[in-house]
């Protein structure tokens, strides 16, 4: 008996609950399924299903057996298509997730590109900030930010992403310019899904925890408030850069931002050899590289702090 020899059976029986519906999905006779399970049963040494006369239910081990049975098939079907579709068009449904507003903003628009060039190509996006099981759920990509944990998943770095702490011109002049980490324990910090926040000192990575009047678990809210004189907040680039060179608002403690994190497409390991997968991803980092959000800021240090410094004075007089 082949080491795959009576999984195709196995699955069969038990997504259906019935050896007949099995069989006649696989195109053979009742008997064959039937002998197939048994003697893959028996080169497990265990039991995979209850058996009654009107339906087969998994047992705790076949319930087991089946997911890791789901994932051959899956990681089987992958390769065969990633064979098959060398060189030609991508095609088929791809199934990918990202954060709400960071793919509004820029992951859903370069997908739709990518949809008009391959027409043979079908997507379902899940705009969600709930970090998805995607081994678990089947999804073929996702659209990380920040650091990644998951070892199960392949990476690769799509864009930069820089964190900013800053605030509006009319809150610094009423508050006054934090010139010290320390300071900010005496300033109204804008929390949105986290309350600690991410610096560095010396070259090395600082934690600290903020405490404010607000919160909201939506970057789009921290902004709104920021601009409205609220308080200090700490957002990624693409929330930002437009309103530090506008002026709208300024940056601070520029010497501790955070060293840089990313953006990132991660995906199941047996999903990387995919043609859809490997070509959707070259094109959002190609996209996301000739981004304005991606260069480097305009704003410099020097710069904000004099117009600060002018709006203190103002103030003051």
């Amino acid at each position: 008996m082949s080491r795959w020899e009576g999984v195709d059976a196995f699955v069969a029986v038990a997504e259906s609950g019935h050896f007949a519906t099995a069989a006649e999905r696989l195109g053979v006779s009742t008997s064959h399924v039937s002998r197939l399970v048994a003697k893959l049963e028996e080169r497990l040494q265990t039991r995979l299903f209850y058996r009654s006369t009107r339906r087969v239910s998994l047992t705790e081990t076949g319930q087991t057996f089946l997911q890791h049975c789901r994932r051959l098939q899956d990681g089987l079907d992958e390769a065969l298509h990633a064979v098959q579709d060398l060189g030609g068009q991508p095609k088929g449904l791809l199934r990918m997730t990202c954060a709400l507003t960071y793919g509004e903003r820029f992951i859903v628009p370069l997908v739709n590109d990518f949809i008009e060039r391959h027409p043979q190509l079908r997507v379902e996006i899940e705009l969600t900030n709930r970090l998805l099981d995607i081994v678990q759920d089947g999804y073929d990509l996702a659209i990380r930010l920040g650091r990644l944990a998951d070892s199960r998943l392949v990476a690769t770095r799509l864009a930069p992403r820089m964190m900013y702490l800053c605030a509006s011109p009319a809150y610094l002049a009423r508050r006054g310019i934090p010139m010290r980490l320390a300071d900010l324990a005496d300033h109204d910090c804008l929390i949105g899904t986290s309350d600690t926040w991410v610096f560095q000192t010396a070259g090395e990575e600082q934690l600290l925890r903020v405490g404010g009047n607000w919160r909201c678990n939506s970057g789009q809210a921290v902004l709104d408030a920021a601009l409205r004189g609220f308080g200090l907040c700490q957002l990624p680039d693409y929330y930002v850069l437009e309103h530090l060179r506008a002026g709208r608002l300024h940056a601070v403690l520029a010497e501790h931002q955070p060293p840089n994190t990313a953006v990132w497409a991660v995906f199941p390991q047996q999903r990387h050899l995919s043609p859809k997968v490997r070509l959707l991803v070259d094109h959002l980092r190609e996209s996301l590289a000739r981004r304005p959000e991606y260069r480097a800021a305009t704003v410099h240090e020097s710069q904000a702090r004099q117009a600060m410094a002018g709006l203190l004075c103002d103030s003051r007089s």
